[in-house]
């Protein structure tokens, strides 16, 4: 199941930015993408949603799970065999004999995790990179300039000349390196393998 965009139209709205009834259906898309992409770079889902995770198995008694906060956690198997002798506590699995013998093992967990309300910050970072895009396809007939992303790095006026910066990216829906670092830190990086239901 797809999640939901993590801002909206209405959203884009409440920050100026007027949509044509005709332009609903790109815009919906650039919040999709714009959404997608954050959430790959705070290797989570960030809202609220129920996922099937499969984890190595760490030393110790506890296994710490992705995508903060924790909400309720509705199965755990070590090795394909389903164990009820865990608990939940501090966002955290705790089990008395560990998560791994002599070998490596393999925890598949399904629990539900993420917010339930977006943080503005979150919510205004999608706004802004689907306004971008949205931009792009409004200066050009037909969209014509959604893959030329170039930030003017300098420009001079006699003899008229333009510097474009060359930091990468190809697209508005590109984060830029410290947004990356950013979600990652705040959201906690990433999992192996992550199948939301």
């Amino acid at each position: 199941m797809a999640l939901a965009p993590l801002a909206t139209v209405a959203d884009l709205e409440a920050r100026g930015l007027a949509v044509d009834e005709s332009e609903a259906d790109v815009v919906n898309t650039y919040l999709r993408v714009a959404s997608a992409a954050v959430r790959e770079a705070a290797g989570t889902a960030i809202s609220r949603t129920t996922s099937t995770i499969t984890l190595e198995g760490a030393p110790g008694q506890r296994l710490t799970l992705p995508g903060p906060p924790v909400v309720s956690v509705d199965a755990v198997t070590v090795d394909g065999r389903t164990v009820s002798d865990w608990r939940l506590s501090s966002g955290r699995l705790w089990r008395a004999s560990g998560w791994t013998g002599c070998e490596p093992s393999e925890i598949q967990v399904t629990y539900t995790h993420g917010l339930a309300e977006i943080p503005e910050d979150i919510v205004d970072l999608v706004c802004r990179m689907a306004a971008a895009a949205l931009n792009a396809y409004r200066s050009e007939d037909g969209g014509a300039a959604l893959g030329t992303a170039k930030e003017v790095t300098s420009e001079r006026i006699g003899d008229w000349a333009v510097t474009y910066g060359a930091d990468g990216r190809i697209s508005e829906m590109d984060l830029p390196g410290y947004w990356r670092e950013r979600l990652a830190a705040r959201f906690g990086g990433g999992i192996t393998a992550l199948v939301s239901r």
